[in-house]
């Protein structure tokens, strides 16, 4: 007997710098949401789709949720805050990701970044799935024992399971799991469909991603990128990006693009070689920097889709 294919939502959550988009993007099999060494770089809800046979599930990566409320302040943390909880009640089941490295290391610092998961998830009756990520970063697996089980008191229900999204270590067994826990229903994506976001959306976050990578800490925080025009060939093979990096003030402008535009160059070439492997065509990325001192206030403008338009 054939068995019935499966299709469902899965949500993921948790406290900033705790690998979400690394594991999503492991879990899809492509770069769709950007991964730096810095908390709290994902502004929006990134949706990625797996396709696996027999099964599809649609993946919703969601902004970090900080602990410090103080941290969550503005118009653009409040956007982050928005779109991360709005995501859960779409979902069919919850994937709740930590940093499992810092809580081996201090234990005590567990129970106040998922206070308010906890909070949020006391009454679930969807399945609940707690990745303890980044195992690889210490050598004594019997460390992380006690620290599993006080996990596990604070989530009763939840399926825990220990891994490292970075070097893909338990992805496969993860992912079974995962589908597994899904409704029955056909697939919504056609197989080859990684994302239901924009492309030139995907491309402003790389783009952003190579800000983070390069810049000093308090600069990108205060960047944005707007992608101006796009232009593929007929013949299928090149693209043309014009792309606009928006900064807070003057001095950030200076910064971004270096010192005989050194800086701005190396952005553009380490984005460039990451967006030609999403589109598969040769890119000629050119990249400007603008000051835009309120854009922060206007942060709407630079919301490059709604995720539940392609929902």
């Amino acid at each position: 007997m054939k068995k019935a294919h499966r299709f469902g939502k899965i949500v993921l959550m948790g406290p900033p710098n705790a690998g979400k988009s690394t594991l999503v993007n492991a879990l899809v099999g492509q770069k769709i949401s950007i991964v730096t060494d810095k908390p709290q770089t994902t502004r929006n809800q990134i949706i990625g789709i797996c396709s696996e046979p027999g099964a599809q599930i649609v993946f919703m990566d969601t902004p970090g949720l900080h602990y410090d409320k103080t941290q969550m302040r503005g118009p653009l943390a409040k956007m982050m805050i928005q779109s991360a909880w709005q995501s859960l009640t779409a979902a069919d089941a919850v994937l709740l990701v930590l940093d499992g490295g810092l809580y081996v290391r201090r234990p005590e610092y567990m129970g106040r970044d998922v206070a308010a998961f906890h909070d949020a998830l006391a009454g679930e009756e969807r399945p609940v799935f707690i990745v303890f990520n980044k195992v690889d970063l210490f050598h004594d697996k019997a460390k992380m024992l006690p620290v599993l089980q006080e996990l596990q008191g604070l989530f009763p229900k939840a399926e825990i399971f220990p891994m490292s999204a970075l070097n893909k270590d338990g992805l496969a067994e993860l992912k079974a799991m995962l589908v597994a826990a899904m409704p029955e229903g056909e697939a919504e994506f056609p197989e080859d469909q990684l994302s239901t976001a924009p492309m030139r959306f995907l491309a402003s976050e790389i783009i952003r991603e190579k800000l983070f990578e390069r810049l000093r800490q308090e600069v990108p925080y205060s960047t944005a990128v707007d992608i101006e025009a796009w232009e593929d060939d007929p013949d299928g093979e090149h693209t043309l990006i014009h792309a606009v990096i928006y900064v807070a003030r003057q001095s950030h402008k200076a910064i971004v693009i270096g010192h005989a535009g050194a800086g701005i160059k190396e952005i553009g070439t380490a984005a460039r070689k990451d967006i030609e492997a999403l589109t598969g065509t040769r890119v000629n990325l050119r990249l400007w920097v603008k000051v835009k001192e309120n854009w922060i206030d206007e942060i709407k403008t630079f919301n490059n889709f709604d995720a539940e338009e392609f929902m």
